[in-house]
């Protein structure tokens, strides 16, 4: 008698457990759903933000389809420190990522790019010229696409879609 009332008490537990499982599993899935369709909304937003950003393009050219020209070393003199009597100077190299896929390559592309350095260094100072030696250290990735923006509208197209500092020293 005491076996048949054990393996009552047993079934009836595992039966509650089955219900409380079940019900748990309903309520879960539910917040899953709209968790998964927050998370997909979240995605497409970021999406059309990085699409509209490169100008139209779906991604970014890949590395046969680009370019890189390297302007050489340019001593900039950098805004002074508050309080400072000393000038400082930032010595850098730009390498721009050029898409040699650009309707516009002919115009920019090559070795034509070398006509428009001086325009690109003239953007470069302007930029650079702003900061402190401290401000450029931390605000890097800021700066370069300053001189993006900067380079880009100068030249009336996104061919230039990336700009890099191979070398930056302080002085």
């Amino acid at each position: 008698m005491k076996k048949n009332l054990l393996s009552i008490v047993i079934l009836s537990l595992l039966v509650v457990n089955i219900v409380m499982t079940a019900i748990m599993l309903f309520s879960v899935i539910g917040t899953n759903k709209k968790t998964a369709e927050i998370v997909t909304d979240i995605a497409g937003v970021l999406s059309l933000e990085l699409g509209t950003e490169s100008g139209g393009q779906t991604g970014m050219p890949s590395p046969e389809e680009t370019e890189y020209y390297t302007i050489a070393e340019m001593t900039i003199p950098a805004k002074r420190s508050e309080g400072s009597e000393k000038d400082s100077y930032c010595l850098v190299s730009v390498t721009l990522a050029i898409n040699k896929t650009h309707e516009k390559y002919a115009t920019y592309g090559g070795e034509a790019m070398a006509n428009y350095e001086d325009l690109i260094k003239s953007e470069v100072y302007g930029v650079i010229g702003q900061y402190t030696t401290d401000e450029i250290r931390l605000m890097q990735d800021d700066i370069r696409d300053e001189i993006l923006r900067r380079v880009q509208a100068r030249l009336g197209c996104d061919i230039v879609y990336e700009i890099s500092f191979p070398s930056i020293m302080f002085g």
